[in-house]
């Protein structure tokens, strides 16, 4: 199996300022299949060894940009989760639950998100990114029915009724934390 790190001409927002790290795998027993995946900062590429460099350069181009589009779509950025909140609203809460503001945070460690009532403040931790987006909306749609319902009483979570996903979503972030919990880290 042959290993190179790659020197191609490929651009990828993935990476920084620089050209991107990435480590192109050959291999004889691969015969078809490309993929890669993300090792810290590095992209690994695995290919089959009969390909060409053109056809490598053209793959690992492709695949840098998957990984990218993959990423953006686990980790929206303020303005993303900002049009996320629009529609979950529209959608569950007829519209009602008009933040200020919805953006990510690092420094919430014991929650997944708060709401700020008084000035209509959405935050969701940013341990969040990355997770299944009906994990992310159901916290984003919890935070937003506080703008109607600071407590946690019956009214408040009739307004999640419509959400299919509360219990699955919830079960979810409780399994987590109990992992978090048992590793040691702060949930």
């Amino acid at each position: 199996m042959g290993h190179a790190v790659y020197g191609g001409p490929v651009t990828s927002s993935a990476a920084t300022d620089g050209p991107p790290d990435v480590e192109v795998r050959r291999s004889t027993r691969r015969k078809r299949t490309v993929s890669a995946y993300r090792e810290g900062e590095r992209t690994i590429v695995l290919l089959p060894a009969r390909m060409t460099d053109t056809e490598e350069q053209e793959w690992v181009a492709t695949m840098l940009k998957r990984l990218d589009d993959q990423d953006r779509r686990s980790k929206p950025s303020d303005d993303e989760l900002w049009v996320r909140a629009q529609r979950l609203s529209s959608r569950y809460l007829d519209g009602r639950a008009r933040p200020s503001s919805v953006r990510w945070v690092a420094n919430q460690r014991s929650r997944w998100g708060s709401c700020t009532v008084q000035d209509g403040s959405i935050r969701l931790s940013d341990r969040l990114q990355g997770m299944p987006e009906w994990v992310v909306d159901y916290v984003l749609l919890h935070e937003l029915a506080h703008l109607l319902e600071p407590s946690h009483d019956a009214s408040f979570w009739r307004l999640l009724d419509g959400f299919a996903d509360v219990d699955r979503a919830r079960g979810f972030l409780d399994g987590w934390s109990l992992a978090l919990q048992r590793a040691g880290v702060d949930a």
